[in-house]
């Protein structure tokens, strides 16, 4: 594997700021995302995929042909090319660390951002290697341009090793996943995959089989404006109405800065708005999809008290499916999961099957009827200014692809 191509790859895909963008009517949400979507279809090609493209909705699709002359299932590999909105991805300035000599890593744009070890702790198993951080002004995009670098890498090793056996390999490079949106527009009877595999883990050699339910709940509390110099008895403010809603919602548990391996959350992330009219995003998550309807009631008994402690005020609480558990139905193809762990033996790597306290679109393409869980890529610290990834974790990611694509050929050995 070409490591420093790997690199130079993840560098240029994270120059192009594919922000996404909540609340946008069209799709993809943002013009950074038709661009990148250019760029790697024009890598598709030369790497001798001639019938790389974008859709109508920007959504990249390719085929690496087989090399074997067998029938073998069409597997499909997926990455996602926005980034998340909480942070921006414009104008990314990444730091490249060799041989990292471990300790806390300070960012060059601001002394207040700091990798602090305390709170990375893989970082002391990976002294010597090759970090790429941001400069502290922006995230990084490692979710998921580590995932579209790793399977371009591979794809490009594949084409430059046709000795290798190799069933039909279709890339799958959507959008808007950040915002709930990335299958919207993907046609699975076209992409023809037996499963898939999407490109967006943490750390190395790590197999996701679960994800949370997932809902968004978008809480709107109306007031009564008026101008504040004869407001006596008259507003009502949403703005405080607002704020004794959410202080009505669960600190101490249910929130995502107490809770962590199975358990749910309440998580306020958004809110905007004035005196008449204030709006308040919040996600709902759970690994057990009914417990999202005992959140949403929750949602809805606080803005009852609400409005019982702010006659004239009005709070509708609307809730709008996400993606759901892929525990669900990966078991429909077992040998999703089943090959992707013979993989990593054959390469003689320990490895292990885990959960995510989020979501991938393979969450929504299982739940629409393509298998497909979630592989390590080396993103660390996602939707944050103090993301980073490791080259080496890249690297292995793209490595096991490769290992992935001959086990499927050889029919699981």
């Amino acid at each position: 594997m070409n490591a420093e191509r790997l690199l130079a790859r993840f560098l240029r895909y994270v120059q192009v700021d594919t922000t996404a963008r909540e609340g946008a009517d069209e799709y993809p949400s943002s013009p950074g995302q038709w661009e990148l979507g250019r760029l790697l279809v024009e890598e598709l090609q030369l790497l001798g995929l001639q019938d790389a493209h974008q859709t109508e909705r920007a959504i990249v699709l390719a085929t690496l042909p087989p090399t074997v002359p067998h029938p073998v299932d069409t597997i499909a590999l997926s990455a996602h090319l926005d980034t998340s909105p909480e942070t921006t991805g414009a104008n990314v300035r990444p730091q490249v660390i060799r041989h990292y000599p471990g300790g806390d890593i300070p960012l060059p744009a601001n002394p207040n951002q700091v990798i602090r070890v305390e709170s990375n702790p893989e970082l002391e198993a990976l002294v010597g290697k090759t970090l790429i951080t941001t400069d502290g002004s922006t995230l990084l995009g490692a979710d998921d341009k580590a995932g579209i670098a790793a399977i371009m890498e591979a794809v490009a090793f594949l084409s430059e090793h046709p000795e290798l056996p190799r069933g039909p390999v279709r890339i799958c490079f959507t959008c808007d996943e950040e915002i709930g949106r990335g299958v919207d527009f993907v046609d699975l009877a076209s992409l023809g995959a037996t499963v898939a595999y999407t490109l967006d883990g943490s750390a190395a050699s790590e197999i996701d089989v679960e994800t949370f339910s997932a809902n968004l709940a978008t809480v709107v509390v109306r007031g009564v404006n008026i101008h504040p110099s004869i407001a006596k008895d008259r507003m009502v403010n949403a703005v405080r109405a607002a704020a004794d809603f959410l202080k009505r919602l669960p600190h101490d548990a249910l929130s995502p800065e107490t809770t962590s391996d199975r358990e749910g959350f309440l998580h306020p992330y958004a809110i905007e708005g004035g005196v008449a009219e204030v709006s308040i995003r919040i996600l709902l998550r759970d690994f057990d999809t009914p417990a999202l309807d005992r959140h949403a009631e929750l949602l809805r008994r606080a803005a009852r008290q609400t409005e019982a402690a702010f006659p004239g005020a009005s709070l509708e609480v609307h809730v709008r499916p996400q993606y759901r558990n892929m525990a669900d139905g990966l078991p429909r193809e077992p040998r999703a999961v089943e090959y992707a762990e013979q993989a990593h033996r054959n390469l003689n790597r320990a490895y292990r099957r885990s959960i995510i306290r989020g979501g991938t679109d393979g969450s929504r393409f299982t739940a629409l009827g393509l298998p497909t869980p979630n592989l390590s890529t080396g993103e660390h610290n996602p939707h944050s200014t103090l993301e980073w990834t490791c080259l080496e974790e890249m690297v292995a990611a793209a490595e096991h692809l490769v290992e992935l694509v001959q086990v499927w050929a050889r029919g699981g050995t």
